[in-house]
């Protein structure tokens, strides 16, 4: 070393002391690069090693950056110039230039010297060449790569998955055929034949689970729409304890095998139809082609002959009488295009004049994007069997015709209940609604009456359907009566029924709600607006346990549970005579108070969930999700309408909903209340006096609509209908408020 060295490093052996030496000896020792810099980043010593490497002077170390490879050189200031500012510790890895021009990786670390107040007094940094490490991490891309090759150019599906299951790689072929990222092929489930799915997923998650290999044969859906049959077999790879390191699946297409398996099968049913039935015929529909192929049996039963053209559906259809005609006809062309299975029975009248009984049945054949391409049958002459029954079928037709007409009465009363049947189940969790359900749980055992209050679309018929579900008569029938939606000259005659010539029109004795709900549960929907003789009526049955039909003289004993409900204030109806208060007491029994939807909040969101899973399943929708922002909105609207609101507006914003997320437009739930029907135009004079007795009972009832003291109750009208009234009046209900 020369004194020029000497003095450009900044020391002499003259001035340093023993234990500087020791350091500078342990210093250039060290496999690796180390000098410190000043606080502010300037150098002040470099070991042997370093200087070594550059072949440099310590003082041309100051511009350090210059040995820096040009790609990284703005990186690593960028680094340098945050740790000085920041003082946190210093890591990078970047190339530097050798004394003979050759640059090298290097991975650099920096560490700050503090004072005892924690005032930086200089940096320590360490050098370490990696340059192998990164030639061999090149080496290994490289070889990936080349193995990625080799896995595209298998001519099969292969892919790699974590010991859970999810996929890591997948090769070109597999990606090109579903048309699929791998991101994407993660919800590998909804590419599944939907009739293999359920079984493809439970085995592979017992694979899964046991670590066992999975061997299955499934159907794909590829982006072109299209399923195709594929083998799949994946094995688990294990580490020296036998724990799964990764799954390894291939995916063999063995679509064109299904198929002539699947054409195998058809002959053979073909055939075995055939030799079970005897005496039959068996035929077949080519779609593309419209002709029919029909085996020598079934020529011989449709009296073919030489002349004749049976390839043609007209000709077999031609055969069948002209009254079964059409409807046959119309069975099988619905039956083709729905791609479903047909049955019909049918006589045939043949060109000699015989008439001949037949039972005809057929299946569709669907290829693998689920179209159409055949349908194939039997027909078997049933001839001898309906003759023989035909005798038998007179003797019981008097009395088979009296049990259809009972029958079809239940039908049509059980179909009329249905439509009016909102939803199936009790949706919600909230407190207001367990608090109903327990109601439910106590009183449905008895065969005390129920009375039901709440506001329109609160679901009360649903309540009352499951008092009726919980008690002793749940076998029997549940018979439900909009009171409201029958005239009220009618309403008699449909709650207890009629004598014949009771009244014009009454042809026959007709049978009453009552009647038809013998042992079992009668339900009064909208109670209230029951006329005055009819409410007679319902008393006389509350109290007696009797009624008598329209236009009869004679006592009817009934054992019917009554469950009532309504949405009026029966209390007000009272005070303004419109309701009786001896049958009001006799309803009240066990009431029940159902809760608007706006005070079961909670609910909401358990109804929205609902009410889109069942209508997006009916319309064959796939949302798998619900908007945030849609559940918020929700829950802040106040439902006028309640459930039947909620469905509603549900139900449309499915019909509209194209993605897989549900939304309602803020238009559908914005706040406002269903316009009522414009009232009849008054005189001015009219107006005037009505808008006067508002006032006046505004006034009495200190600005208060509804409730036991409230204007409504004083006039006997709906709180409803009177703030309508209000509205229309533009009166201002706050003038009439009083503070004490």
């Amino acid at each position: 070393m020369t004194n020029a060295d000497r003095a450009g490093r900044g020391i002499t052996d003259a001035r340093i002391r023993p234990n500087e030496l020791d350091l500078r000896l342990i210093l250039d020792t060290i496999p690796g690069f180390v000098w410190t810099m000043t606080a502010t980043g300037e150098v002040e010593l470099v070991n042997r090693q370093m200087l070594d490497y550059f072949g440099a002077r310590s003082e041309e170390l100051e511009n350090w950056s210059s040995f820096l490879h040009e790609d990284d050189r703005a990186r690593v200031i960028v680094e340098w110039t945050r740790t000085i500012e920041t003082t946190e510790p210093y890591q990078s890895e970047h190339r530097l230039r050798r004394a003979d021009g050759v640059y090298r990786w290097f991975q650099a670390r920096g560490l700050a010297l503090r004072d005892g107040e924690g005032r930086v007094t200089r940096w320590y940094n360490l050098l370490t060449d990696i340059d192998d490490r990164k030639r061999a991490e090149e080496v290994l891309r490289t070889s990936e790569q080349n193995l990625r090759l080799i896995v595209d150019s298998i001519p099969g599906f292969v892919i790699t998955a974590t010991p859970s299951g999810e996929l890591e790689l997948a090769n070109l072929r597999m990606l090109t055929y579903f048309g699929k990222t791998l991101e994407e092929l993660n919800e590998w489930s909804l590419v599944i034949h939907p009739d293999d799915r359920p079984l493809v997923v439970a085995a592979w998650a017992h694979s899964v689970h046991t670590g066992d290999p999975h061997d299955i044969p499934q159907r794909l859906l590829g982006a072109d729409g299209v399923y195709r049959w594929f083998h799949v077999r994946a094995s688990a790879l294990r580490n020296a304890e036998g724990e799964i390191q990764r799954w390894y699946a291939l995916f063999t297409d063995i679509d064109e095998s299904k198929q002539a398996e699947a054409k195998l099968r058809r002959s053979e049913w073909n055939l075995l139809e055939a030799q079970r039935l005897g005496h039959s015929g068996s035929w077949s529909l080519d779609v593309a082609s419209g002709i029919v192929t029909g085996s020598p049996e079934m020529r011989r039963v449709f009296g073919a002959t030489d002349g004749d053209d049976p390839s043609q559906p007209d000709f077999w259809f031609d055969r069948i009488h002209p009254e079964d005609r059409p409807r046959v006809r119309e069975l099988f062309e619905q039956c083709v295009a729905e791609k479903r299975e047909y049955q019909a029975d049918y006589r045939l009248l043949l060109p000699d004049g015989t008439i001949r009984h037949q039972h005809s049945r057929g299946n569709p054949i669907v290829n693998a994007a689920g179209h159409l391409v055949e349908f194939v049958g039997t027909a078997i002459d049933t001839t001898d069997h309906v003759l023989a029954t035909a005798e038998l079928q007179r003797a019981f037709d008097e009395i088979k015709r009296l049990k259809d007409r009972l029958h079809d009465e239940n039908i049509a009363l059980r179909e009329q209940i249905d439509q009016v049947f909102m939803f199936e189940e009790i949706v919600g969790s909230s407190a207001a609604l367990k608090e109903v359900l327990s109601s439910v749980v106590k009183v449905a055992p008895t065969d005390s009456t129920v009375l039901i209050t709440g506001e329109t679309g609160t679901g009360k018929e649903l309540v009352a359907r499951a008092i009726h579900k919980r008690s002793q008569r749940a076998s029997r029938a549940f018979v439900s009566v909009n009171c409201a939606a029958i005239p009220s000259s009618l309403i008699a005659s449909e709650l207890f029924g009629h004598e014949k010539g009771a009244f014009t029109g009454a042809m026959q004795q007709r049978r009453g709600r009552f009647e038809l709900a013998h042992s079992g549960s009668i339900f009064l929907d909208e109670v209230g607006e029951l006329p005055a003789e009819t409410q007679i009526a319902l008393l006389r049955v509350l109290q007696e346990r009797q009624f008598e039909r329209v236009g009869g003289d004679r006592a009817i004993s009934t054992n019917v549970r009554v469950i009532a409900a309504t949405n009026r204030d029966l209390s007000a109806a009272i005070a303004a005579g419109a309701f009786r208060a001896d049958l009001f007491y006799r309803l009240n029994v066990f009431p029940i108070e159902i809760p608007p939807l706006r005070k079961r909040r909670d609910d909401i969101p358990l109804l929205v969930e609902y009410f889109v899973q069942r209508f997006s399943d009916k319309m064959g929708k796939r949302i798998r999700k619900i908007d945030k922002d849609t559940l918020a909105r929700c829950r802040a609207y106040d439902w006028p309408g309640n459930i039947r609101e909620l469905q509603n507006i549900v139900e449309r914003s499915v019909i509209l909903c194209t993605g897989s997320t549900f939304r309602v437009e803020k238009a559908l739930l914005s706040a406002r209340e269903p316009s009522p029907s414009p009232a009849p135009p008054l005189t001015e004079a009219l107006q005037n006096q009505e808008k006067q007795i508002i006032e006046a009972a505004l006034a009495a009832a200190n600005g208060k609509v509804a409730g036991p003291r409230g204007a409504a109750v004083r006039l006997g009208v709906p709180p409803s209908t009177l703030e309508w009234k209000i509205k229309q009046l533009k009166i201002q209900k706050r003038k009439f408020i009083t503070t004490v």
